[in-house]
């Protein structure tokens, strides 16, 4: 009898001998239980969302460029042994859409979202927020992106681009206007393109807000060369994909004599723009361009061409000079090293998000500068406290292509610091 007053009822041997057999083959081989050394590992399911097939701006490479990572990812045994599987979702550019997204993301478990693109920040952060959930590498529209103590940035966002813009326009520009979307996330980048102007001392841009989804921009155009002055005037715009419908219209306004020179941003304006609007002898030829890494045709691109090319299979939304879609590889590189750093852990939004909290380096081979998460890491610019890497770059189209204007990173951080002080 036992202790319980059951009688215990013996197992013959050869049951205890499959038994002994069965428990062996949970921890050998690809039975490996979940942590366990020397097997496979439990997957680790991530999410990458971006509009697709809109009226506004559209970044169908984002969530391609996830899935071209995630099979050069397991075609090499994975993240540190796990299987990556990625799951994507159309944001639509509205509000509906990022909260579909994020609440998709809940349901199916997702370690991190990583590498996406919303300018509707205050709805899919609370969702993710509430499950805590962190947010790798999203593309910087959104203010909470800067702001949520579960988001990491991996760039300065919109924010930087235009403090950065300024500052690259104030050595060559008299009068700047500012082209811009007519939305609550524009309504900032005139504040931050002026905080470039003037620290340079350079006067203030004229703001025109601009419909984020018009067709055609005749009178924009008009009125932005006619602020731009006569002599040393320069237009710039940020519009997203419209960008290249706002130069359209410019460039078929009629001489009046006026020597412009236009400008924008990258995300706004791309190499693949430049060559479909003529190239040399389109409209952006001499254009200023403000970017966060290096220009598309530098060396440091080449492991992220090689894997488009081996495992895209000729997915023809993935443009390696897209800003999205290098924002997307820089997110992953962020994850793998992670993973990476949790070893034999359990890959958990909790595990991942301390793991950054706690300072580990990312080296995103030269793409950025090492990127760190730790509090002292964080510009603690009002508004945007979270940016921890205020480096641009500033690029201009010559002959038809996207180049370096200056060598290496510009810290665009106390401009920054003053624009929101």
């Amino acid at each position: 009898m036992t202790g319980n007053g059951r009688r215990r009822i013996p197992i013959p041997l050869k049951f205890r001998a499959a038994a002994a057999l069965v428990a062996a083959s949970l921890l050998t081989g690809c039975g490996a239980l979940p942590g366990a050394t020397g097997g496979s590992r439990e997957p680790v399911t991530v999410m990458t969302w971006a509009p697709e097939d809109t009226k506004a701006t559209n970044m169908p490479g984002m969530p391609a460029m996830a899935e071209a990572y995630a099979r050069w990812a397991n075609s090499r045994g994975g993240l540190n042994g796990h299987e990556l599987r990625v799951i994507t979702c159309n944001e639509g550019n509205t509000a509906t859409g990022a909260a579909a997204c994020a609440r998709k993301a809940v349901k199916e478990q997702v370690a991190a979202v990583v590498g996406s693109y919303s300018q509707h920040g205050r709805t899919f952060m609370a969702i993710l927020e509430a499950a805590r959930i962190p947010y790798i590498g999203g593309y910087g529209l959104s203010d909470e992106e800067f702001t949520s103590y579960l988001s990491y940035p991996v760039n300065g966002g919109q924010v930087a681009l235009l403090a950065g813009n300024g500052i690259q326009l104030a050595a060559s520009c008299e009068r700047v206007s500012l082209v811009r979307p007519d939305t609550i996330a524009g309504d900032y980048l005139h504040a931050l393109l002026n905080s470039g102007l003037t620290r340079s001392k350079q006067r203030e841009a004229y703001d025109i807000p601009a419909a984020e989804d018009a067709g055609e921009y005749a009178a924009v155009a008009s009125r932005s060369r006619k602020r731009a002055g006569k002599e040393r005037g320069c237009v710039t715009a940020a519009l997203g994909e419209r960008t290249a419908h706002f130069f359209d219209s410019f460039r078929r306004l009629p001489s009046d004599g006026r020597d412009v020179r236009v400008s924008s941003v990258l995300g706004s304006v791309d190499q693949m723009l430049v060559d479909r609007t003529g190239g040399a002898s389109g409209p952006f030829e001499g254009a200023y361009i403000t970017g966060w890494y290096p220009d598309a045709g530098d060396p440091r691109w080449q492991p992220m061409r090689q894997v488009i090319k081996e495992h895209a299979f000729g997915d023809n939304r993935i443009d390696p000079a897209d800003a999205g879609v290098q924002t997307t590889w820089i997110a992953y590189t962020v994850l793998n090293q992670v993973v990476a750093a949790l070893g034999d852990h359990e890959v958990t939004p909790g595990r991942i998000a301390l793991t950054l909290d706690r300072g580990l380096t990312v080296d995103t081979g030269g793409l950025t500068p090492e990127l760190r998460w730790r509090y002292e890491d964080m510009l603690g610019t009002p508004g945007f406290p979270r940016i921890v890497n205020r480096e641009v770059t500033f690029q201009v189209v010559r002959k038809g292509r996207l180049v370096a204007q200056k060598s290496g990173f510009v810290d665009v951080g106390p401009t920054l610091l003053d624009a929101r002080s």
